[in-house]
């Protein structure tokens, strides 16, 4: 009598639809058919009558969820980083107990939020970018011009960053969506693009602005290197609009 096959991922695969395998389940299948290879592997385990036995769609979910499930929260602790790094640009300048990064986007997202409507801008696009844009740093850190680190090695770092959280998620629609909108708002390729690149600085001086009234401190740094570079008509509005508050509280002197 001729010995019984084992069962393996790859004859999991082969005894299930093809229109399976080429649906939203194949993923899914994937993922459970290679847990069916380690298991087999590890315990020599064999069908009854050498049989691929069959495996139910519940199956294939519960395999994927588990999957995705950890690697959601793993991703999602990587990224707590955010919640307590403190933005260095503050800590130079001797700001007490400053804001985060995760802080500093997410006021960004609440502007792309209540923004007017604008012309051809996806406002939901413009939410998703604001809550990347500086995700990297949970690895990299809060990298600023005083650090002497040149813009192109900047880059390399976070992008780097950024693949390896992308890894921790698991990979997947979510992964490529992520770096995808990081690399929009880093090549500055898109209207929403550059919305979000003007709500970083307005959302930066408006901060600095707090700072000064909270602390007493004069911090023209922020709006120096800021100034002159808005690229949309809210941008320009809105930090006219930071400005002339600062000015009125310093009694004019610019």
């Amino acid at each position: 009598m001729a010995a019984k096959p084992p069962v393996s991922g790859q004859l999991l695969r082969a005894s299930l639809p093809r229109s399976f395998l080429s649906s939203q389940y194949s993923l899914r299948i994937t993922t459970f058919a290679r847990s069916v290879d380690l298991f087999c592997s590890a315990t020599g385990n064999t069908s009854s009558d050498g049989s691929v036995p069959k495996v139910s769609l519940d199956a294939v979910n519960g395999a994927s969820v588990s999957s995705d499930s950890s690697s959601a929260i793993d991703f999602l602790t990587l990224c707590h980083r955010l919640k307590t790094t403190k933005r260095k640009g503050w800590i130079n300048h001797g700001i007490k107990g400053p804001e985060s990064i995760a802080d500093h986007m997410y006021r960004m997202a609440l502007m792309a939020l209540i923004a007017g409507d604008l012309p051809d801008v996806n406002r939901e696009r413009c939410i998703k970018i604001a809550i990347v844009h500086d995700i990297a740093e949970a690895i990299v850190g809060d990298i600023t011009p005083s650090d002497g680190v040149p813009k192109a090695e900047k880059s390399r770092l976070e992008q780097e960053a950024l693949s390896e959280m992308c890894e921790v998620l698991g990979g997947g629609l979510r992964a490529d969506e992520i770096k995808e909108l990081w690399a929009e708002y880093e090549n500055n390729s898109s209207i929403e693009a550059n919305l979000v690149k003007d709500f970083d600085k307005v959302e930066m001086i408006l901060q600095a602005l707090e700072y000064e009234t909270e602390h007493g401190k004069v911090l023209d740094e922020f709006f120096i290197s800021t100034a002159g570079k808005f690229q949309t008509e809210i941008g320009k509005s809105w930090a006219a609009e930071i400005v002339k508050r600062r000015n009125e509280r310093l009694g004019n002197r610019f």
